[in-house]
């Protein structure tokens, strides 16, 4: 660009003044030196760094975590699979909530329970049953068992032809994917 000539352009009408606020000056203290480090080489002492992929596991984390990653990329037949179909969570709390509820009482309760019965026996109030049997709240058992049905017994055909395991890892699908993008675009070419 020739020196004579200068650049046309939309001058940018400046910022208002009032818009700048006024910070207050933090005191410098001069006896207090900036020191910053240099990680360059030969310089300082590099910062703590996350090695755990370099570390030499010792065997038996090495075994076990092989094993695992085996077992994901293992086929397993539907006969086993079909336990791997567990219920979720929500679901699971309230079944255990619900049995809780049922669950029979342990010996210090029953000891506890005799107990009271035999001092009122003993005052002379008359024996009374202690313990009234525990009361469902509407709907909880319904809603439990619809769930169960819809998730298990209705799938049940689904669930018994459903192969496992067979998960490859993070580089064997990416070539995967990749021949399918490639044998998508040859035919699209062929096509179109």
């Amino acid at each position: 660009q020739p020196k004579g000539k200068k650049a046309k352009g939309k001058k940018v009408a400046p910022a208002p003044s009032v818009a700048k606020k006024h910070e207050a000056k933090k005191v410098v203290n001069p006896l207090f030196e900036k020191r910053p480090k240099n990680f360059g080489i030969g310089q300082d002492i590099q910062p703590k760094r996350d090695l755990t992929r370099f570390v030499k596991w010792p065997r038996y984390i090495r075994l076990q975590r092989q094993r695992s990653i085996l077992y994901k990329r293992l086929k397993v037949p539907p006969a086993i699979n079909q336990f791997t179909q567990a219920l979720d969570r929500q679901t699971a709390t309230q079944l255990f909530k619900l049995a809780h509820k049922y669950r029979p009482e342990t010996k210090q309760e029953k000891k506890q329970r005799l107990l009271a019965r035999a001092e009122q026996k003993a005052a002379g109030k008359g024996d009374t049953p202690t313990k009234r049997p525990p009361v469902l709240r509407a709907g909880a058992l319904a809603k439990l068992v619809e769930a169960i049905k819809t998730n298990y017994n209705d799938r049940y055909e689904e669930i018994r032809r459903h192969w496992g395991g067979g998960i490859m890892g993070p580089k064997s699908t990416a070539r995967i994917t990749k021949l399918e993008k490639a044998k998508a675009k040859e035919l699209a070419t062929k096509l179109g």
